[in-house]
């Protein structure tokens, strides 16, 4: 299996770890887990907005893929761009938890060109 596929794997996993370093509080109250309270201020804020964005991301991200991998794209290539996105995402997510604003959007912008390389990888390959 194509390394892409198993970052495809991996981009729909992280945006559930980026909530967790949230949850792992003895505040967290698994029985209301989406109580706005608890998510309104600070490292709890900014690990939802992350998990959102995550999820935001996934699906262009996967469907780039696919597309890649089915038009003949370079395979080595699809894989190192997949694994980059991923890699940006995870920086991504560690700029929003540690409240980097600036270091996040270039990682956000970065993942964003990856995912239109991964997009049109067939046309250049």
């Amino acid at each position: 299996m194509p390394i892409a596929l198993w970052c495809v794997l991996a981009a729909a996993i992280l945006p559930i770890l980026s909530a967790l370093p949230a949850k792992l509080n003895r505040d967290f109250n698994n029985a209301k887990p989406r109580d706005p309270a608890y998510w309104r201020d600070g490292f709890r804020a900014r690990s939802q907005w992350a998990q959102a964005n995550g999820f935001e991301a996934f699906p262009f991200f996967a469907v780039a893929v696919f597309v890649a991998l089915s038009q003949g794209g370079d395979p080595g290539w699809i894989d190192r761009l997949a694994v980059l996105f991923v890699m940006l995402r995870v920086v991504y997510v560690f700029c929003y938890l540690t409240d980097r604003a600036s270091p996040r959007s270039i990682a956000w912008f970065a993942a964003f060109l990856t995912t239109i390389a991964l997009f049109t990888s067939s046309l250049w390959s």
